[in-house]
């Protein structure tokens, strides 16, 4: 009876995890093409970081974390990004094309995500004055790349 339990259980956290993915799947996409500066219709590297933090996600869930999985496959998506930026360091679509990758990353998590300056600070391990000036720095490099 036990054993049976377990796997009804983890039946339905699948299921679970299937209707999120099936409902976050575009929006986060859609960041991790943002963050890598791809274009929509070529972006093998934002579709790779996208597996990896929906893997993580689900093996996080799977363990009885409750997070909100849009957050924490954000978060994790962020965060990878972060550590294998330098690989990317030129973009291969407009603006955001510009960035550096931090900036892209500031510019994406505080105004197309809306995190919260202090929360972005700390996923990312800065002082929040200085998620601010990247902040600010990436909005005019934008406005500047945009007027061009």
């Amino acid at each position: 009876m036990g054993k049976q339990r377990i796997r009804s259980e983890h039946a339905a956290r699948a299921r679970e995890f299937d209707a999120f993915v099936a409902g976050a799947a575009g929006r986060l996409l859609h960041v991790a093409t943002l963050l890598t500066a791809e274009t929509r219709a070529r972006n093998p590297y934002a579709r790779a970081l996208l597996a990896a933090a929906l893997a993580h996600t689900y093996a996080v869930r799977d363990r009885g974390h409750d997070e909100d999985p849009y957050a924490l496959t954000r978060d994790g998506l962020a965060l990878r990004f972060a550590r294998t930026a330098r690989r990317h360091r030129a973009g291969r679509g407009g603006v955001l094309g510009l960035l550096t990758p931090r900036e892209r990353l500031v510019l994406v998590l505080r105004l197309y995500e809306d995190v919260p300056e202090e929360q972005t600070a700390a996923l990312l391990g800065l002082p929040e004055a200085r998620v601010r000036a990247v902040c600010a720095r990436a909005v005019a490099r934008v406005r500047k790349g945009a007027a061009a």
